[in-house]
């Protein structure tokens, strides 16, 4: 079982309200308490524990900005963001099941969803039901669009036919919004978003990615062979699923950014708690200049992603533009992410480079970081659009 150390909240939390403060710290104790002993196990078997998956829902943390009478928390997206993060100092797997269900699958139908489809899926999502978002394909990733799954209009709605792949919580999901074309002729203008629910015939959950990080979070191939879906279960407007996708995938990318910041405070938490104790010639690692100098780079470049974080969420609640942030945030804080952990490695030294050490696992869990939910590259040329038009 990994030891995670106790420390002192971050600085930045201290911009926090007295209830965004208590919100995370009840999560934290929550991760450490309920997950923490499962971490290794998880990351070893590749599988999140259906009990824990439980907890994460009983506990609330599955439909955070889902209305009271919805049965969700009615929180705010900065919650849901503080949930990431805090779970994610403990496992980023955790981060990301919880992450992909609120910014991703619960944040599509809060926004586009029809009053019928919110009644219909908000309170299981809320409750008991695990959500996926199928949108990637083999040749459809950074070029999101190229997506070559096919939804073909029938007397009484649809039927899709194609192969998803990379579908984050696929294996646990009971309800998939796919995106589909019905025009390829039409690009990015013939995508249409489809509420899909497990056991529907011609859906399959095909091959389990065995991963290099995030291992006990799913990531499965999506098969869609003559899936019948009604009419009624399109997600916003047929051939709108472009805008259903991109306004998404921005708040999902500032739920990215909270994972990595959650994993590189994880990753410096064990690194100071390391160089105080190890002793070398004769004194502690953390009276080594050299030490002191790599810590505090650190702290540092965290403090600025979490900063970012935090201003992405803010202005996405206050219904502000976000678009520039949100790529910043994600960019900043997953090459902060593979920093720190790869500092916490090296001041671990051997011993931070075998399977018992916690930040060996840090290490490669903050990888994924710079791929998934648009890569570093695609944060980069977002950015340089936003800034020079």
């Amino acid at each position: 079982m990994i030891a995670f150390p106790l420390m002192e909240p971050a600085r930045a939390l201290t911009s926090l309200s007295d209830d965004e403060a208590l919100f995370a710290a009840t999560v934290l104790e929550f991760a450490r308490r309920e997950v923490g002993p499962l971490v290794r196990t998880m990351d070893e078997d590749a599988l999140i524990p259906e009990a824990l998956v439980r907890s994460l829902f009983e506990l609330g943390l599955m439909g955070i900005g889902v209305e009271e009478s919805l049965g969700g928390g009615g929180a705010t997206f900065f919650h849901a963001v503080l949930a990431v993060e805090a779970l994610s100092r403990v496992d980023a797997s955790i981060g990301v099941l919880v992450d992909v269900q609120n910014t991703l699958v619960n944040a599509a139908l809060i926004r586009w969803g029809s009053p019928d489809q919110q009644a219909r899926w908000l309170p299981r999502l809320a409750r008991d039901t695990v959500g996926a978002y199928a949108l990637s394909e083999a040749a459809s990733g950074s070029d999101a669009f190229a997506l070559t799954t096919r939804a073909r209009e029938t007397a009484d709605g649809y039927r899709l036919d194609g192969r998803k792949l990379w579908i984050t919580n696929a294996h646990e999901a009971g309800l998939f919004i796919v995106f589909a074309t019905l025009d390829p002729a039409r690009g990015y203008k013939g995508i249409t978003a489809f509420l899909v629910e497990r056991g529907t015939p011609g859906l399959t959950i095909g091959r389990k990615e065995d991963k290099l990080g995030i291992r006990a979070s799913s990531t499965c191939e999506v098969v869609l062979e003559g899936c019948h879906v009604p009419a009624s279960h399109v997600l916003g407007e047929p051939g709108r699923g472009y805008k259903v996708a991109i306004e998404t995938l921005n708040e999902g990318r500032i739920g990215i950014g909270a994972q990595m910041t959650g994993l590189a405070q994880a990753a410096l938490d064990h690194a100071v708690a390391y160089v105080r104790e190890r002793r070398q010639f004769g004194r502690p690692l953390s009276e080594f200049q050299a030490v002191q100098f790599q810590v505090a780079r650190a702290a540092a470049d965290l403090e600025a992603a979490r900063l970012l974080v935090y201003n992405a969420a803010r202005l996405r609640d206050a219904g502000l533009p976000f678009l520039k942030e949100a790529a910043m945030c994600k960019l900043v804080a997953s090459e902060t992410a593979e920093r720190v952990a790869s500092t916490a490695v090296n001041l671990f030294g051997a011993n931070g480079f075998v399977r018992d050490s916690p930040v060996e696992k840090l290490y490669r869990d903050a990888k994924v970081g710079q791929i998934y939910e648009g890569t570093s590259n695609l944060q980069l040329q977002t950015i340089a659009r936003q800034l020079l038009g």
